[in-house]
């Protein structure tokens, strides 16, 4: 499969469309499964996770009878729910070594359901370890009916190579199922200052370290919920659960923030208009997933400029048409998503040299300027 670079995906809704083009024939389900909901504090990955259950609804029209976490994660529990039916396995950027734990949790779902169609939405795949990476292949070429899809050209082309036996599919990452939806109208009044979203992990580039940018005003932090430190308690304890989520929503996200705490209230009502979370199976999850988005929107929305190395952080900024600098992180992800589906974003510029850094930012700000 090739992308036309002839298409213009200047803006959120044309890489949507392009989302639906990419998918349009995985078929019709009447139910699923949708496993590996995201039960830590990554905001984009409940960005995903969001944009999946829309489509799943929304698109293909299907139920999602069983919805969990791997941490919870029941084979009994879902043969009874979805019988035969297909499992889709959550998208993002964690297929490979680096996190190895949930590919680890990919390769057991696939290895215990060969009599299921299985469906990995858009990942990211990146192995360091040649080993890691055969036994994976091994796994997922053995299975009768799977299909991987991807979310940029250099993971199409490593999945054409090494999973030769499995059906891939290029497309957008599925947070762009959101585009357009009426919780992305907030209204924007920034700040003078510039915010560099900034992960901190092991897929930090220390090329682009804050010291070294030179940009004056800049606040530098992750997303709001690892600087809170939300905490969310064990999957598998109900009282550890209940407890972290008082803690949780009374005090770090309710008491310490109170004017995005009376926001977030107002907002959840026009952001459920489209989705009634209690025909979803675990309607609890996805609440939390959609009441995470709002704290980032809320994070971001208040600055006039973003510089990220998250590529979450990018296209949040382009769902929300926030000027920003993109920048790569530790391998090819952010890079080769950008040159798939965003290059033509113009409130975005990527940046892989951090003295370019400066004059992007300037560049930005004018162009901004210009349009008021």
């Amino acid at each position: 499969m090739s992308i036309n670079q002839t298409i213009k995906y200047s803006n959120s809704l044309a890489i949507k469309q392009a989302l639906h083009e990419s998918l349009k024939n995985l078929g019709n389900f009447e139910q699923c499964a949708l496993l590996q909901y995201p039960h830590y504090i990554n905001i984009g990955d409940h960005l995903i996770w969001l944009g999946t259950v829309f489509y799943l609804t929304n698109v293909l029209k299907t139920k999602i009878a069983y919805a969990s976490c791997s941490e919870k994660f029941s084979q009994a529990e879902m043969d009874e729910k979805i019988g035969d039916s297909p499992i889709f396995l959550l998208g993002g950027g964690n297929f490979g070594d680096i996190w190895y734990k949930d590919q680890k949790f990919r390769e057991y779902v696939i290895s215990q359901n060969h009599h299921r169609r299985i469906i990995v939405m858009p990942q990211t795949i990146y192995f360091q370890n040649k080993g890691y990476l055969e036994k994976s292949a091994k796994v997922f070429n053995s299975h009768p009916n799977l299909t991987l899809c991807v979310r940029d050209r250099y993971s199409y082309d490593f999945a054409i190579k090494h999973f030769d036996n499995c059906r891939v599919i290029l497309a957008p990452d599925l947070a762009f199922q959101m585009a357009g939806m009426p919780c992305f109208s907030v209204p924007r009044n920034p700040e003078n200052s510039i915010l560099y979203l900034n992960r901190t992990d092991k897929e930090l580039n220390q090329g682009f370290l804050a010291e070294l940018m030179g940009i004056y005003n800049l606040v530098v932090a992750d997303w709001i919920s690892y600087e809170q430190k939300w905490i969310l308690g064990n999957a598998n304890s109900r009282w550890r659960q209940i407890f972290a989520q008082l803690y949780r929503e009374v005090w770090q996200r309710g008491l310490v923030t109170p004017q995005e705490f009376i926001d977030r209230r107002i907002w959840l009502k026009t952001a459920t208009e489209n989705i009634d979370f209690n025909s979803v199976d675990n309607p609890s999850m996805h609440r939390l997933s959609l009441s995470s988005l709002h704290s980032g929107i809320y994070q971001l929305q208040k600055y006039r400029l973003i510089i990220t190395n998250r590529l979450h952080g990018h296209i949040l900024c382009v769902l929300l048409n926030i000027p920003h600098i993109f920048l790569p992180n530790s391998y090819h992800k952010n890079q080769s998503f950008y040159e798939t589906w965003s290059y033509d974003i113009p409130f975005c510029r990527f940046v892989s040299d951090i003295t370019q850094i400066e004059g992007s930012v300037q560049e930005l700000l004018v162009s901004e300027r210009l349009k008021k």
